[in-house]
This record gives structure tokens, C-alpha cells and sequence, in this order.
């Protein structure tokens, strides 16, 4: 046939030889030629690959199929089963599961495997006929044709997963058998049919582990039947062959699963211990994987490879390193920390160049985490920052700057040790920002060798010096903008310690008085300024920074802290740490900026740092209004230091321009942390009075009045959706000061008599609201009303008071092992939500 369609010259004469071919086809068939059972393979054949068990037509399937199983030819018998398995639905499953279950005690072997491998997929289509299949799986156990044992093994295993009935009368009746036929395998001699590298059928062993895992997990019995027979594989299997690292791997991950507490545990991590040794990377791979999730089993067996463990770290595989440095960021302790951090830093040095920033974060982490003493932990940073400074985060050294300016009796001690990194290391761009502002803070100590410790050699440093490390910093081409304005500021504060190098430092100063960049050119300009016609306040101005709270920076680091003052009055929540946190407003109402809908970001836990470094690194946003008047702004700053010049009225120029980078109006007040205490401005903001005494120091710029008749209003419940089977609620409040969010407790009541599990609840708002829902009180709603489930919502409207809320929700739950979807779209709202 195919050679005649290839010679065909038109579509025409090709459908004449399909049509001939049909023909010959069905004559075969109603003759009951020999050659039928050909053509039958040919047909299951097309079957299986044309068609899936959604197709409709599967049901004009379902009775040749019924024939073809209860043929007298068990190789037709066999094609049957084999499509069935391929392409049944749900209901073919039905339909057909009595004639698969008669199978499966057939008198041919092959055909009782083919049997089990579709009553597998039987019951994962339908796991109510599970029950069916329990006493013929369990029959199947006992077969000594490997083939059939496999399959039946395999049968068991998914029943056991669906059936909790079946889980049960596997453990008390079969475990026994299964712990029989394991010890059989093992010890059985050498048998051709089987053998595969010296070991007797490694998939029946295999399956047979798996089997046992499932049956062994929480359960003592079985696991105390299992455990003799366990130790067995781990210490007879020969592990110099891929399948006998297999079994292995197979029987400590049961081991592992059954939990036990004796010697058999420290047996499968000493199994995993010599994987590592492994020549191949897969093994290694998955023992480093295993040995993972046995650290949370027994972390002492698993620490007795630690050094196996950070050789794997240093490994030329990409992967082996990664899920290495993974492991062993688990294993570190108060008691090991220091010679691992040793061990990571030497290798730091030489690693590669794409493996640096995970283990520079690593070790940054294991650092800050077991620190016990501060030099120990400057004197690590120190050499990170040295080796792979440029793959540090921001966060990670502003951390250290917190605890540098804590550290009082080693600011000297720091500043010489940053001074000569520095020296040796001006590539790494963290490293010379933080050398830079310890330069600037403590020169005075690096010149006049305050504070030198026992430890230290002695070093030689001049002002001149001094000035010519900044000058380096802010001149190096490939210095970024935050480290060029850490380095100005550097400049001026050394300007006071070193009154006879001012006149340098200005120099050096009024070089960026036209760079391109306007954040620098902008510093350099008010610096000049100050250096100029500001003498007399310039010792004042640059003084040492105050200490930087480590647990407010730690606390704004977690986000356990808010980073802008609330002016909420109400009750504040209580966190894990005794810290109280208000409920806080979106940052443009608290600036009374109602030209944006949108609400501003929070500033991260690195901002606040920045701002008391005054380095913006955030983008200027674009005007929003350019037809506005211009508003009127007080110089704070020049107000509070009594600084009697009369001040031009500005639009674009923040309150604080003199010391730090031009800010617009959406600027976040926690940007003023520099001039006022955050802690005390949070404490005063509760009360009116002052409250409105901070408005007047921040011309205006101060938390504007509450409307409590607006969030104290009351709304009526919602019934959002009723139908003969479910009721939802909609109860709705306000948060202080936010009238923009609406707080949604969503109830959910079951009014049927049958139970809904998996009950799932989706909502979807347009682009002009934002929604948020918390976890469901529960996933399963009790009948007949006899109880319900709770979830809450949040609604920010942006276009509040102008466009009302909508919604549209969609629920979705499970009852008599039916799915059930309801939809429906809610326009009834209150209004002013």
C-alpha cells in the first residue's frame, strides 16, 4: 500500500488506493481471515495514538474493548488491555473494572501483568473501585514470575496512596510477605534471567523499598518487621555498580522515611557519606540532597562528613558546589562556625568568578548569624569585602556600618584595618565605600592611632594620606554615584578634623561643581557653600554620626518595623519581638499629596541608612502637576540652626538641601530622620497638639487631620452570594485613617446536607483597585449550616469616591467527589467604599 501511494501522481488516485486498502480491510474482518489479528493490532495501534480519553467517540470503544477482553486469544486479550490502559476515561474505567479485576488471576502471566499495569490506571482514574482491587493486589504478592511481582508491587503502592482502607490491610497482612520475598531476592543466587551488573532484579528491589517506605511510615509495627531486612540491603549491596548504588539510595530514603531512632539511621547517612566520595556527580548530587533532609533527622551523623562535604564545595560541577554550599550553610553552629568561615573565605579566593556571590552571601549570612564578638565579625567582613566586595549586598554592608559605629572601642582599630584594605584592594566597590565612611567619621583616629589593640601592627598615616584615599575613591572611573557621594561627604567632615588640608579639600570639592551628574554636582555646590560662608557651623554640622540602633536596623531589616510615621490612633498590634507596630497609612495621604492615586512604596530596611548617609539612589521622578503654583518651602535645616538669611521661594528644593540630595514632594518623611529623632517624632505624632506643632516645623508637610466621621461609618452586611447550596457574607470596616482600604470578612455557609472539601474562594477587581486575601479559616465546610468558614479581604480603591467597588468571585469545592465551580459578579456595594 505505501508503495502505491508513493506512486500516485494526484490526491485523486491516492484516495482510490485508501478506499481499495479499507476494502480489503473489512472483507479480512467479516471472513475471519488468519490475518485478523494483524489488522486488530493495526487498529488498537491507531487507537492508541489518534485518540485520548476525552475524545468522544471512545464511547462507540467501550463494548469492543468489553469483546475483545473475554477473547479466547489471549494476545487479543493482551491489545485490549494494553489500549485500555493508554486511553481510558472515568467511565470506560467503570464500565470495564470488573473484566480487569477477572484478569488478574488469568492463567497466563503476561496477561496478569498487563492486568495489574491497567488496574493501576483504573483506580488513579476512579479511586472509588480501589477497594475492588485489594484482595487480587495482595494475591499478586505471591507470584514468583518477576514480571507479574513488579506490576502487583506497583499495584499496591497506588492503592495504598488512595485508599487509607487499603493502607491498613496491606500493613497487617502483607508486610510479612514483602519482607519474605525482599530477603529472598537478596539472598538468592546468581540467576541469568535476572542478573543485571551481579545484582538479582535491582527493579524488583527497588519497587519492593518503595513499598515498604509507604507501609513503615507511621506505623511502629511495620517499621520493627522492616528493620532487620533494611540493615541487610544497606550492608550486603555492593556499591561499585550503578544499580547497587540504586537499591541503596532506595533503601535510605525508606530508612530515612520510617524514622527510625537506632543505629539504622546513622547506617543510611554513613551510606550517603560514601556517595559523596563518588566519582559520579549524579550519586553525588542526590546524597548531598539526602543528606539535606537528614539534617533535620539527626544533624550530629550528618556533621561527621562535614569535611567530605566542604571538599564538595570546592568541586569543578557548578551544581555539586551549589546544593554543597547549601548543605553546609545547615550544618554550621556556635561550635564550628569559626573554622568553616575560615575554610570558605580561603576558598573565596580562588572560586569562580559566577560561584562568588552565592558564597559571599553565605558566608555574610553565617557571619552575621553566630557572631559572638564584634572584632571577629569586622575582621570577617573585612576579608569578604576584600576578596568579593563587589558581590555584597547593600544590606549586608550597612549592617556593618551599624555595628562599626556601635563598636566604640574599635573605631581605630576598624578604620586602620579598613585603610590598609583599601590600599590593596580598590576594585572591590563595597570596600571602599564603607573605607570611605569610616574615613570620614574616624580620620582623626586613623592619623593619630587611637585605640590600637594588642593585635595590631603598628601603622604610619598621615592627614595627607588620609585625603588622598577619599581623592582616589571619589576620582577612580569605576567608582558608582553612591560611592562618589559617600566619598564628598567623606571630604567634608574631613575638612573639620583637618582644618589645614581645607583648602585642598575644597579643591577637590569644586572639581564636581560641573559634573554631568546632578546629584554630585548638586553635593558639591552646598559643600563649597558651607566651606565658604558657613565656618562657623561647619564643626557642628560634621560631627561624628549618632549611634545607629542595632535592633531598629535589625528590626527595619526583617520589616518587622514601619519606616514611616502613622498617624493612626489605633490600637497598635503586638509583634513576636515586644515591639509595638501601628497601623500605617499609605505614604501620600500621610503627606496630604492627593495629586497621585497611587500609593507610594514603603522604604526597605537599606533606606534608612541611606538617608543618614544622605545618598539618594532612588530615580527623580517626574513633576506632577507642572500648571501647579509653587508651594512655598521652609529650609528647615537653616530654621533650626538659626541661620538669619531670608530664603527665595523654591518649587523643586527639599527641606534639607543644604546637607543632602534634592528631594521632591513625594518624598517619604522618613527622609527627615536626619534632622529629627524618628522615635521621638513616633511618640509625639499620637497626640493633637503635637501633631499639629510638627506640621508648623515641617511647613505642612505634617500628618493631616482625620476624618472620623468618614472611617467611623457603619455599613450594612452584604449578602454577596445565595444560591440553594451556599450563602456568603461581606461584613465590611475601615482602618483608621485610610479611606481608601476597606476591610472585607468574607462568611461562607454550607446550606446542603453533604459536606464541601477543598472549598477554594478566588476573587479577581479591576486595574483602579488592589486586593489582597488572607488564608481561609479552614478548606472543608461543614453540612447544614453547622458552621462556616471565614477569610478577609483587603480593598484599596484608588479612585475612591469616584468609582465604586466590583467583583467579580469564584467559588470552587468538592462534594461527593464532584467538582463544583460557581461564579458570579458583585456590583451591590456600599457606597463610599
Amino acid at each position: 500500500m505505501i508503495r502505491a501511494i508513493r506512486a500516485c501522481k494526484t490526491a485523486a488516485e491516492e484516495r482510490a488506493v485508501v478506499r481499495k486498502e479499507c476494502a480489503a480491510i473489512r472483507a479480512s474482518v467479516n471472513e475471519d481471515d488468519q490475518d485478523y489479528r494483524h489488522q486488530k493490532r493495526i487498529g488498537y495501534l491507531g487507537l492508541m495514538l489518534l485518540l485520548d480519553e476525552r475524545q468522544e467517540v471512545l464511547m462507540l470503544v467501550t463494548n469492543s474493548l468489553k469483546q475483545d477482553l473475554n477473547h479466547s486469544n489471549q494476545y487479543i486479550v493482551g491489545l485490549a488491555l494494553c489500549a485500555l490502559g493508554n486511553i481510558c476515561s472515568a467511565e470506560m474505567a467503570r464500565d470495564l473494572a470488573p473484566e480487569v479485576e477477572r484478569l488478574l488471576q488469568f492463567r497466563d502471566p503476561n496477561i496478569r501483568k498487563k492486568a495489574a499495569l491497567c488496574s493501576i490506571q483504573i483506580i488513579k482514574k476512579v479511586p472509588d473501585l480501589a477497594e475492588n482491587f485489594i484482595n487480587c493486589a495482595a494475591s499478586l504478592l505471591k507470584e514468583k514470575h518477576h514480571g507479574v511481582l513488579i506490576t502487583g508491587v506497583q499495584l499496591c503502592a497506588d492503592l495504598c496512596k488512595v485508599s487509607s482502607e487499603a493502607l491498613e490491610y496491606f500493613r497487617k497482612k502483607c508486610t510479612e510477605g514483602l519482607v519474605r520475598t525482599l530477603r529472598d531476592i537478596v539472598n538468592s543466587p546468581y540467576s541469568a534471567e535476572y542478573d543485571i551488573s551481579g545484582i538479582t532484579d535491582p527493579y524488583l528491589h527497588i519497587r519492593l523499598l518503595k513499598l515498604l517506605r509507604i507501609l513503615g511510615q507511621g506505623d511502629a509495627d511495620a517499621r520493627d518487621r522492616m528493620t532487620d531486612i533494611l540493615a541487610q540491603v544497606a550492608t550486603k549491596t555492593e556499591s561499585n555498580k550503578n544499580a547497587g548504588n540504586a537499591i541503596l539510595y532506595e533503601c535510605v530514603e525508606t530508612i530515612m522515611s520510617i524514622e527510625d531512632d537506632g543505629g539504622l539511621r546513622v547506617l543510611a547517612i554513613n551510606i550517603l557519606g560514601k556517595f559523596l566520595s563518588n566519582h559520579d556527580n549524579n550519586i553525588r548530587y542526590v546524597a548531598l540532597n539526602m543528606l539535606m533532609r537528614a539534617t533535620t533527622l539527626d544533624a550530629q551523623a550528618v556533621q561527621r562528613h562535614r569535611a567530605t562535604i566542604l571538599d564538595c564545595v570546592k568541586d569543578s560541577d557548578a551544581s555539586i558546589r551549589k546544593r554543597a554550599l547549601e548543605l553546609l550553610y545547615l550544618l554550621v553552629n556556635e561550635n564550628n562556625v569559626k573554622p568553616l568561615i575560615k575554610e570558605l573565605i580561603e576558598y573565596l579566593e580562588v572560586s569562580d568568578q559566577e560561584f562568588k556571590g552565592d558564597l559571599t552571601a553565605k558566608i555574610c549570612s553565617l557571619v552575621e548569624k553566630f557572631s559572638s564578638e564584634k572584632i571577629w565579625y569586622i575582621d570577617q567582613m573585612l576579608k569578604v569585602l576584600s576578596e568579593a566586595g563587589n558581590f555584597v549586598k547593600d544590606e549586608v554592608w550597612h549592617a556593618l556600618i551599624v555595628v562599626i559605629s556601635n563598636a566604640s572601642d574599635l573605631h581605630g582599630y576598624t578604620v586602620r584595618a579598613l585603610y590598609r584594605a583599601f590600599l590593596t584592594s580598590t576594585e572591590q566597590e563595597t570596600l571602599v565605600r564603607v573605607a570611605v565612611w569610616c574615613i570620614g567619621e574616624y580620620g582623626d583616629m586613623l592619623v593619630n592611632n587611637v585605640g590600637m589593640l594588642d593585635i595590631e601592627d603598628p601603622i604610619s598615616v598621615t592627614e595627607c594620606d588620609a585625603v588622598d584615599a577619599v581623592e582616589v575613591a571619589i576620582k577612580r572611573h569605576t567608582s558608582d554615584l553612591t560611592t562618589k557621594a559617600m566619598a564628598l561627604i567623606a571630604l567634608l567632615k574631613l575638612s573639620s578634623r583637618f582644618p589645614s588640608y581645607s583648602e585642598r579639600i575644597k579643591g577637590i570639592i569644586v572639581q564636581n561643581k560641573g559634573n554631568l551628574v546632578l546629584e554630585l554636582q548638586q553635593r558639591s555646590i552646598e559643600f563649597n557653600r558651607i566651606l565658604q560662608k558657613h565656618q562657623n557651623l561647619r564643626s557642628a554640622l560634621v560631627e561624628r554620626m549618632p549611634v545607629l540602633d542595632e535592633a531598629t536596623f535589625s528590626g527595619r531589616r526583617a520589616g518587622s518595623l514601619p519606616t514611616a510615621i502613622s498617624t493612626s490612633s489605633g490600637a497598635p498590634s503586638n509583634l513576636p519581638n515586644g515591639i509595638a507596630k501601628p497601623a500605617t497609612a499609605p505614604i501620600p495621604d500621610l503627606l496630604d499629596l492627593s495629586s497621585d492615586d497611587v500609593p507610594a512604596p514603603s522604604s526597605s530596611g537599606g533606606d534608612f541608612l541611606q538617608d543618614l548617609l544622605s545618598v539618594d539612589l532612588s530615580p527623580t521622578p517626574a513633576p506632577s502637576g507642572a500648571d501647579k503654583p509653587p508651594k512655598a518651602s521652609t529650609d528647615v535645616l537653616v530654621d533650626l540652626l538659626s541661620i538669619g538669611m531670608p530664603l527665595p521661594v523654591q518649587t523643586g528644593s527639599s527641606a534639607s538641601d543644604i546637607l543632602s540630595s534634592s528631594q521632591d514632594d513625594k518624598a517619604p518623611f522618613a527622609n527627615f530622620n536626619g534632622l529629627v529623632s524618628l522615635s521621638s517624632l513616633s511618640a509625639n505624632a499620637t497626640s493633637p497638639a503635637n501633631a499639629a506643632r510638627m506640621m508648623d516645623l515641617l511647613d505642612g508637610h505634617g500628618p493631616g487631620p482625620q476624618k472620623p466621621e468618614e472611617n467611623g461609618q457603619a455599613y450594612p452586611s452584604l449578602v454577596a452570594y445565595e444560591s440553594s447550596s451556599l450563602r456568603v457574607m461581606f461584613n465590611f470596616s475601615k482602618q483608621p485613617g485610610s479611606p481608601q482600604t476597606t476591610l472585607i470578612q468574607a462568611t461562607f455557609t454550607n446550606l446542603s446536607s453533604n459536606i464541601y472539601n477543598d472549598f477554594l474562594f478566588q476573587a479577581a477587581v479591576p486595574k483602579f483597585l488592589q486586593l489582597h486575601l488572607d488564608p481561609a479559616s479552614s478548606n472543608t465546610l461543614p453540612a447544614s449550616g453547622d458552621g462556616s468558614i471565614t477569610q478577609n479581604l483587603k480593598v484599596t480603591n484608588s479612585q475612591h469616591g469616584k468609582k465604586s467597588l466590583v467583583m467579580r468571585v469564584r467559588i470552587a469545592y468538592k462534594t461527593n467527589n464532584k467538582a463544583v465551580l460557581e461564579e458570579r459578579q458583585i456590583n451591590n456595594f456600599p457606597q463610599n467604599l
